[in-house]
């Protein structure tokens, strides 16, 4: 196991009426901007519920229409808007996009660079007195609820990139289970992939002896495929959608990720799809990652043998047959909830130098996996594989 230090001061309130204690966690008698994405917080309720339960405060200033993959320059506006209206404390409302889309207001209100992209482009170590804000999960996905990373797109340039800082960890999460109830069916498919694939960035990739982060991060994996089925069978059942909120948050709050190697690789390729053909951005990590295991079969062998056994409850003793068919196992898993697995499922032909390109160019060290050893060729590849 690697060396790790290792800090999460974020305070989660899961469960029933959690809504009702923001009026105990954020501070009276300051400007508060409260950020969403749609309007239907107007018209399910939550936002009544939100500001029937805020304390007492000086201005409450709205910021709504934070899409998927947000916008970097939908995001400056609530940056201008909160230094013109001296925000104190942001509440976000909302899942992942939303989330990450705070991080980056909080980050840049106060950051000593005027082209605020530099954030993304390496110069997050800069922030400094970012703005202190809270959560209200609305759907489960990324785990940006309790980690200090977010991810940020900006269309004019097709570029949809990664960054993180130690005082970007939200001040208190809520993850009320109920309020997924109401959520589309491809959110709910989003929402099991996306952790899905969290895990395995962290769990295949090398053996090095981490049997407590492993057994961990298999009971994820084998909750969310055995859960699955019920999101959409069962859309009122309590325990599947609290089971799947609290899966979806421990894929990535940092846990399972301790001492071991990390790939991320699929999310790096991954990224680059959405940016410039506009997938989902778990429709890319299905479309990639199945593809990236089966490349680098041999660097992952030992991982994706115990991923076969212990996973999908295959013991063939050809080590290459059992990993073929655990692979076949995840696709088919993904396939049976609604999950397209090839790029040509979406009618796309992908350009893999152009995408290739891409990756190498925003990767710090001009390659990308837990080795650092995946490059321009084997990208194209991969991506030649998933067309």
């Amino acid at each position: 196991m690697h060396n790790f230090e290792f800090h999460n001061p974020v305070k989660v309130l899961f469960g029933k009426k959690q809504i009702e204690n923001i009026k105990h966690l954020i501070p009276q008698n300051k400007n508060i901007l409260l950020t969403y994405g749609v309007n239907s917080i107007k018209t399910n309720g939550m936002y009544q519920r939100v500001t029937n339960n805020l304390p007492q405060v000086n201005n409450l200033i709205e910021f709504g229409g934070i899409g998927a993959n947000p916008e970097y320059n939908i995001l400056l506006e609530a940056v201008s808007l909160s230094k013109l209206e001296k925000v104190d404390f942001i509440l976000a409302i909302g899942g992942g996009s939303v989330i990450d889309g705070t991080k980056f207001i909080s980050a840049s209100v106060n950051f000593p660079i005027s082209d605020k992209w530099q954030i993304l482009k390496g110069q997050s170590s800069k922030i400094s007195n970012p703005v202190k804000f809270g959560v209200i999960q609305t759907l489960p996905a990324t785990g940006s609820e309790m980690n200090e990373y977010a991810v940020i797109s900006r269309n004019e340039t097709h570029e949809k990139l990664a960054f993180g800082h130690k005082e970007l960890f939200p001040k208190f999460a809520i993850l009320e289970p109920e309020i997924t109830y109401s959520l589309p069916n491809r959110q709910l498919i989003n929402g099991i992939i996306d952790p899905f694939i969290h895990v395995t960035e962290q769990y295949l990739t090398t053996n090095i002896n981490t049997p407590l982060q492993d057994g961990y991060s298999e009971t994820i994996m084998r909750t969310l495929i055995n859960l699955a089925p019920k999101l959409f069978s069962k859309k009122n059942d309590y325990e599947v959608r609290a089971n799947w909120m609290w899966c979806a948050n421990n894929a990535l709050n940092n846990y399972i990720g301790l001492g071991v190697d990390e790939d991320w690789a699929t999310h790096a390729i991954g990224h680059e799809l959405t940016a410039l053909y506009g997938l989902d951005h778990a429709q890319t990590l299905a479309i990639i990652a199945p593809q990236l295991w089966r490349y680098k079969k041999d660097q992952k062998r030992q991982k994706l043998i115990q991923f076969a056994r212990n996973i999908w409850n295959i013991n063939d003793k050809n080590c290459n047959t059992a990993i073929e068919k655990a692979i076949f196992c995840t696709e088919q898993f993904f396939n049976n909830i609604g999950m397209k697995t090839k790029l040509s499922d979406y009618n796309i032909q992908a350009d893999a130098t152009t995408i290739a390109n891409n990756v190498i160019r925003n990767s710090k060290t001009g390659a990308i996996g837990e080795h650092n050893n995946i490059m321009f060729d084997d990208i194209v590849n991969i991506i030649n594989m998933s067309n």
